[in-house]
């Protein structure tokens, strides 16, 4: 196999930046499926390890990309043939082992997931990682009793690509969602998503009181921080809350009222190393009744030469939903 091109990370006089390279197959890190990607994504996890804005990669260089979806050419596990279609995310993806930004990607059998039916390779990376913890939230808060008869919820947050896959997906399944964000130029999407209601984030009065007006059934949150506890202090009785995110902080100050008091429920969601059981099932419902309707309006193309400035318009704020890595 020739060499190919890839978007790689290197350190070079202290300084993180990553620029397209060729690579050759052999310098890829180790595994028992090698599949050609067609498309990869952009998370923010992927902004912060190539630019070093965060300490996210734990060795140079690195082939950055935390998602990728292609079709097998080689396989040493006979759970995967060649000419088989298949999803890998997280993990050690584009962290401690070479990511999605590759013409071909080589990963553990033990990471990859059938494509399933009702998917194509565009739209699972469209959905990526992002769209996969949405899905993993949803699934997390259904088993503590979510459910829409039981009132209002909140999305925290909302033009990120977690928060606008999960309001398309809640409100498809019959769900009341009151987004929040502090981009006011973008109500009119989030209401074209499935948002009823769309609150500016300066508008918020959070309160002081340790409980304050019951008024959210369930909640999203990828900010953390000031607004999280807020969230905790407006729940209604037996609310659930999924935190996934740390944009406004990783401090949490609250008390224990709406917990003991209110029955709240604070659900944490991890999507890197989700068991695989349970990640299939996700995957199984992203391709039937929590595939987001409006994938065209979310997601954006990009190339891989494109990602340096993709990657400054995410850190500072100035993107909106998804983007797909077109790599083959």
């Amino acid at each position: 196999m020739d060499k190919f091109k890839a978007f790689r990370i290197f350190k070079d006089d202290g300084k993180t930046a990553g620029r397209v390279v060729e690579v050759a197959l052999d310098e890829l890190s180790s595994g028992e499926v090698v599949f050609e990607t067609a498309y990869s994504s952009v998370n923010y996890k992927d902004a912060l390890a190539a630019t070093g804005a965060g300490k996210i990669v734990r060795r140079f260089p690195m082939v950055g990309g935390i998602d990728a979806a292609g079709t097998v050419v080689a396989s040493g596990d006979a759970r995967f043939r060649v000419g088989d279609q298949v999803i890998c995310t997280s993990y050690d993806m584009g962290v401690a082992h070479d990511g999605g930004y590759s013409r071909y990607c080589r990963v553990p059998a033990e990471w990859v997931v059938p494509l399933p039916e009702g998917l194509g390779l565009f739209e699972a990376m469209a959905l990526g990682t992002a769209g996969y913890t949405a899905g993993l939230a949803i699934v997390l808060l259904e088993l503590n009793g979510m459910q829409p008869a039981n009132g209002k919820v909140l999305v925290n947050g909302a033009t990120g690509g977690v928060a606008t896959l999960a309001i398309d997906m809640l409100s498809g399944l019959g769900y009341e969602i009151t987004a929040v964000t502090g981009k006011d130029g973008e109500h009119g999407f989030l209401r074209e998503i499935g948002a009823a209601e769309v609150l500016a984030r300066r508008s918020l009065d959070m309160g002081t009181r340790p409980l304050e007006k019951a008024t959210w059934a369930a909640a999203f949150d990828s900010v953390g921080g000031e607004q999280l506890a807020w969230l905790t202090r407006t729940m209604q009785p037996h609310g659930v809350i999924a935190s996934f995110g740390n944009a406004g902080g990783i401090e949490l100050n609250t008390t224990v009222l709406p917990f003991i008091l209110r029955g709240v429920r604070l659900i944490g969601v991890d999507s890197a190393f989700t068991p695989m059981p349970l990640r299939r099932k996700v995957w199984a419902r992203l391709a039937t009744d929590l595939k987001p309707r409006h994938l065209g309006e979310i997601a954006l193309t990009i190339g891989l030469a494109d990602l340096p400035g993709y990657f400054q318009k995410m850190l500072q704020a100035g993107i909106k939903g998804r983007a797909v890595v077109r790599v083959s």
